[in-house]
């Protein structure tokens, strides 16, 4: 995996000073917002590749939980440098819309087909594992992504070389922007709840909350947390009111269970007698 993100990233960030060269010089500002856009592209690529390297350092007396977070540290970094960059080109693409200028169709075009066997071939390398990591698979989805907005410039292009209207390279420019927005919006939106502890998406809270609560002995089940210690690995802790403690052999089987069941690799329980739970503090809803 390391030299597919070795290989995405040197071959991105090649098209991406070529086609802010080209746009500049075709007067491009739909050119110039896919150039900016296959920029983060590079940023999330990288980012990416250090996170994958520090989830795989060992754990330290200080960092108990190692480098794990650094992945969803780098979603989070990639969306907001992503909004403030589009932010920009859309000022920009508004100024064109309104006083419009000559673009080089041509350039345009051909520049963007070249986008999209780029991204397209980028995407490709990350097909095969897209389906077990999320910050794999968000990388896919963006290099997919971007060849589907390349193949929307061309046809921007194709429009303003038939017509002559140089005013669609404006309106190319803010759908490009709409679309980065909208994906990078949900992508900034996961990663802050997975830094503030949210439950991963896709996770069923309900549904592992009402699973404990059916095993053998169970009476109750109280502060249950579920987090995501990574974008690949999920931790639970939570209280089991029993009406006899489990043998060890039975708490491993339930974490086991939970790994198997639901993902969870990380599972923490503890057992209470209800002469213990009705002390426990952590019992009422709400506690934290």
């Amino acid at each position: 995996m390391d030299a597919a993100f070795a290989i995405g990233a040197a071959v991105n960030l090649a098209f991406v000073i070529a086609e802010a060269g080209f746009g500049l010089m075709a007067n491009s500002v739909a050119l110039v917002a896919d150039a900016a856009h296959n920029f983060g592209d590079v940023l999330a690529l990288l980012l990416a590749w250090g996170a994958a390297w520090l989830t795989r350092r060992p754990p330290t007396a200080r960092r108990t939980y190692g480098w794990g977070r650094s992945s969803i540290l780098a979603a989070l970094i990639n969306a907001a440098v992503l909004l403030i960059g589009v932010g920009a080109i859309g000022v920009e693409a508004i100024r064109r819309l309104l006083e419009p200028e000559p673009v080089a169709s041509g350039i345009v075009m051909a520049v963007a087909a070249a986008g999209i066997v780029i991204n397209g071939g980028s995407a490709l390398l990350f097909m095969r594992d897209r389906g077990k990591d999320l910050n794999i698979r968000a990388q896919f989805q963006h290099l997919a992504g971007d060849a589907l907005v390349s193949l929307a410039v061309v046809a921007a292009a194709l429009a303003m070389r038939l017509t002559g209207l140089s005013w669609i390279d404006s309106v190319a420019s803010l759908g490009v922007v709409a679309i980065i927005t909208l994906g990078t919006w949900s992508t900034l939106r996961e990663s802050v709840d997975l830094a503030m502890d949210a439950v991963p998406s896709g996770m069923p809270h309900g549904e592992v909350n009402a699973w404990l609560a059916e095993q053998p002995g169970v009476r109750e089940v109280h502060d249950l947390h579920i987090w995501a210690l990574s974008t690949t690995e999920t931790a639970l802790t939570a209280h089991l009111v029993c009406d006899t403690v489990p043998g060890e052999s039975a708490l491993h089987e339930l974490s086991g269970a939970l790994r198997d069941k639901f993902g969870i690799g990380h599972s923490t329980i503890q057992i209470e007698t209800e002469t213990d739970a009705a002390r426990c503090r952590l019992r009422p809803a709400g506690i934290v």
